[in-house]
């Protein structure tokens, strides 16, 4: 045990989740200079990913994070059927400019049901059901997310308050339960597509994501680096 996951236990009575940390690295992209470093899950076996800006946050305020859950079809090919490609874009647009971090998770594909049933989930939603509904007729949980690997990467990073990049308050929640601080929750809504909008509507509904969903959906407009998004 090192002495963070010694004091972190004294300090909040709870056993620190085992996870271990890569060699920091550069990574120069499309959307600015990071450095990288990879950690285990050592419960599970899931390798998740920190990009985080080389620079302090601007005007010392919290650092911003987004946890990111993996969606490749979404993050990698482009899907209009969810908006996850468009917030990673975002995100890491806003982390280079104002500084902090983002955690990729793997091994969460659609909410943590994986990629085969989240095929099968779209195939139901084809049929009629709405995001909820498909994974209810599953068999599945609504979300089978677990955050506690990440909030405590985030702890053995040394970020214990953070401005937290997400419209899903649940996030907030269990981040504090596992001993992490959100002092503000920044949105990251982009602008909605006829493609997902109804999947945005029954997060929005259903799910209590903090969106405010344009009557009229609108793509992005392609920019230099990507996209260009609207705060709502």
């Amino acid at each position: 045990m090192t002495t963070s996951e010694a004091q972190e236990q004294r300090e909040t009575g709870r056993q620190p989740h085992p996870v271990s940390a890569g060699p920091v690295v550069q990574l120069p992209t499309a959307f600015g200079d990071f450095v990288a470093q990879a950690w285990t899950d050592l419960v599970t076996g899931a390798e998740h990913l920190a990009v985080s800006s080389p620079l302090p946050p601007v005007d010392g305020t919290a650092p911003l994070v987004r946890l990111h859950s993996e969606c490749l079809t979404g993050d990698v090919f482009g899907s209009y059927r969810c908006d996850c490609g468009e917030q990673l874009a975002y995100a890491l647009e806003m982390i280079n400019e104002f500084g902090g971090t983002l955690l990729y998770l793997r091994g969460q594909e659609g909410r943590g049901i994986g990629l085969a049933n989240k095929m099968k989930a779209y195939a139901l939603q084809e049929a009629g059901f709405d995001t909820v509904e498909a994974n209810e007729q599953l068999g599945l949980p609504v979300d089978a997310r677990c955050y506690k690997a990440a909030a405590q990467i985030l702890a053995n990073m040394g970020l214990h308050e953070v401005r937290l990049l997400s419209n899903n308050p649940d996030k907030q929640d269990r981040l504090a339960q596992a001993g992490v601080r959100v002092v503000e929750m920044v949105p990251t809504e982009v602008p909605s597509r006829e493609q997902n909008i109804r999947y945005l509507q029954t997060k929005k509904d259903r799910m209590d994501h903090r969106l405010v969903l344009d009557m009229e959906p609108a793509a992005p407009v392609a920019g230099p680096r990507g996209f260009e998004h609207d705060q709502d």
